[in-house]
């Protein structure tokens, strides 16, 4: 009976055990890389384009999508940087123009705008927006105006 026991605890923590995968295109370009446990994503991620270039990176927890995530052009040139929570882009997320400059910055929560929105030209600021859900509530193009009215409890 003990040695019953030790068998299934035994086989139990292998079949447990991460393993790491890749997936290639049609071409032999690898798709995609990473971590997998119980056949599901987990840590480290990276995935192509079928040019071979890398298309995003970053960690899953059981197949979703946590913590700080990169994305890139086809080009290999940054689009975008950000956070997930559970599967969701959460917190500040930066946007990047061809020149890899930020252009603008959201808050974000559940995949929706959810804060403050900051546009850029040439590394200034030349627009705020304030989002509920998804929508626009409040726009500023005088940022003396957004300046004195906001809070900076707004940015926690």
């Amino acid at each position: 009976m003990r040695l019953l026991i030790i068998l299934l605890l035994f086989n139990a923590s292998v079949s447990a055990q991460k393993t790491y995968q890749k997936t290639y295109f049609d071409n032999g370009n690898l798709k995609e890389e990473g971590w997998a446990k119980n056949n599901q994503k987990t840590s480290y991620w990276k995935f192509y384009y079928e040019n071979g270039t890398l298309q995003k990176e970053g960690h899953f927890f059981e197949n979703k999508e946590v913590k700080y995530w990169f994305f890139y052009h086809q080009d290999g040139n940054k689009e975008s940087e950000g956070s997930f929570n559970n599967g969701k882009k959460d917190k500040w997320w930066l946007f990047y123009d061809n020149m890899e400059m930020i252009n603008h910055k959201c808050q974000l929560k559940n995949n929706q705008k959810n804060g403050y929105c900051f546009h850029y030209k040439n590394k200034q600021l030349i627009k705020a927006e304030k989002y509920k859900a998804g929508k626009k509530i409040k726009e500023w193009t005088d940022m003396k105006s957004f300046k004195k009215e906001i809070k900076l409890s707004d940015f926690q």
